[in-house]
């Protein structure tokens, strides 16, 4: 027995011996890229490619394939010495097709977008003219961290700040194990793990929280590693979210030390005063990232509302007992019943949902929050719906929703910021087929199915006493209806047709209250 211990011990010792230490691993990586000093002679580059990215929640169908979003073709331009980049991108978007061409310059302190990046545009944009606004501390916080994670110069700065490497759990995934370090940069936690016969760095993770799945790993996939500029760099730089494939990123062209033009850096003097410094604590980086991917990010420091806009958010009554919760991108409807309250949409987080929670504990003392009713499953309307599931309300979803949410129900949320975690697996899930009623024997609230090309499982909502239904995407009330009917409006028609229901006025997810007499009218003609 002591010859098999001694046996045993000699075998462990001298397999710690030979196990690489994470500095040993990050200096092979240095090693494999082209050394070090090869890397440190890199004061700027100019890197150019070409990106497609999907957004998995915003399928048509719930727990369908993914719904691709953009391609891009950007260059960008980095200052080593003086950190800042510069990226240059035409992004032509496929949700709802546009192109924007803009510009994003980032420094330590400040981030910048000349031109316009999206569709929803906060108050500076607007103002400025020609169009340009400070980036918020959220986008900044997350923008520095992704252009971290795909430096070259990432494992360089490992290398100097030693103190804050240290060794984490291997990592196998596809049946290949990968040593792995952490590293902790500034508000940013990175696992970099590498390929044991090539000693390059192949995945750099975060542990990441998204308001649909919860807990998930965003990875930053390394390959076809080839020499540009004088050392190697990955052609192939793809982002999976819990292994699913979001971004597809080729580099094309880098150029190191590249002559960089004076003021190349420098944004409009009229967006300079007053631009955010990066977030820290809790930043909801997946939201923004993938926000960007669709072109519907609203960049403020409040997920919700622009905060040089908006007072913030609010109740505003449309009928005796019936609340629209607006002031933001995305809006609520809440409505009173005899001993307990119904809500539709739970949108954007679970900040936005403990909000409308707390306003309506105000308002309507002693009634507990029983249903939540969602119009579908998109991360923008759904993503808040925890917070009034740990309430103790019952989950409304349209036609073949059930299984997804079910799914989603059972993911961990540990690094929720806005909740603490809990089971909600067991949360009961009403699935309707056409439509349901709940009543207290005095008013009636109804969802009814539609049939519509935005989402499947899309639900309405009708309050039938104050003849106010609720409608999301389809149809944002409030603004000038278009001259000719399109397939989203006239699916909101017929679904009031089918629905034998007669609203005189709709409150939406976006935008406000619009009359739906001018809306039938127009699919009349």
């Amino acid at each position: 027995m002591k010859r098999i211990l001694l046996l045993l011990s000699a075998f462990f010792l001298g397999s710690c011996a030979t196990m690489p230490s994470p500095q040993d691993l990050v200096g092979r990586a240095l090693d494999a890229m082209g050394g070090a000093d090869a890397l440190a002679k890199v004061k700027t580059i100019a890197v150019k490619g070409t990106m497609k990215q999907w957004e998995p929640e915003t399928s048509f169908a719930p727990g369908g394939e993914m719904q691709f979003a953009n391609s891009s073709e950007f260059t960008l331009t980095g200052d080593f010495t003086g950190h800042a980049v510069r990226v240059d991108l035409v992004r032509k978007h496929d949700y709802i097709p546009r192109t924007f061409t803009f510009s994003e310059i980032v420094t330590p302190g400040a981030g910048y977008v000349i031109g316009v990046d999206g569709s929803l545009r906060n108050r500076q944009s607007m103002e400025t003219k020609p169009p340009a606004h400070s980036m918020s501390g959220l986008r900044l916080a997350t923008t520095q961290r992704e252009l971290r994670r795909a430096s070259p110069s990432l494992l360089l700065e490992m290398r100097r700040n030693a103190d804050k490497v240290a060794a984490s759990p291997d990592v196998t995934i596809g049946g290949v194990t990968y040593r792995a370090v952490s590293y902790r940069a500034g508000n940013h936690d990175f696992i970099v793990m590498f390929d044991p016969k090539t000693n390059l760095p192949t995945r750099i993770r975060t542990l990441d929280y998204d308001n649909i799945w919860g807990d998930v790993t965003y990875d930053l996939v390394l390959s076809e590693w080839r020499a540009m500029a004088g050392v190697m760099i990955a052609a192939s730089q793809k982002y999976e979210l819990n292994g699913r494939v979001v971004v597809d990123a080729r580099i094309t062209d880098v150029t190191a030390n590249p002559p960089v033009a004076a003021g190349h850096f420098e944004p409009p003097a009229a967006i300079k005063a007053g631009a955010a410094k990066p977030a820290t604590g809790n930043v909801p980086y997946q939201w923004v990232i993938r926000r960007q991917m669709t072109g519907f990010y609203l960049d403020s420091d409040n997920m919700s509302f622009d905060t040089r806009a908006s007072a913030g958010l609010r109740l505003n009554e449309i009928a005796p007992g019936v609340q629209h919760q607006v002031g933001g991108s995305h809006n609520t409807l809440v409505v009173e019943m005899r001993d307990f309250l119904v809500v539709m949409d739970a949108p954007v987080s679970d900040w936005q949902s403990n909000w409308t929670i707390n306003a309506t504990k105000e308002k309507y003392p002693g009634k507990p929050i029983r249903y939540l009713a969602l119009t579908h499953h998109h991360m923008d309307h759904s993503g808040g719906l925890r917070a009034y599931l740990a309430q103790g309300a019952t989950l409304v979803v349209g036609k073949g929703a059930e299984d997804h949410f079910r799914k989603v129900l059972a993911a961990p949320y540990t690094r929720n910021p806005d909740l603490a975690a809990r089971d909600l697996s067991k949360t009961p899930i009403i699935e309707v087929a056409d439509k349901y009623v709940i009543s207290d024997g005095r008013r009636e609230f109804s969802v009814h199915i539609v049939e519509n090309p935005h989402a499947a499982s899309t639900l309405i909502g009708y309050v039938a006493d104050a003849r106010v239904a609720f409608v999301t995407d389809l149809w944002n009330p409030g603004p000038p209806l278009p001259s000719k009917i399109n397939s989203p409006l006239a699916a909101v028609v017929n679904a009031v047709k089918q629905a034998g229901i007669s609203p005189i006025r709709f409150a939406g997810g976006h935008a406000g209250i619009g009359d739906y007499a001018p809306l039938a009218a127009l699919a009349g003609n």
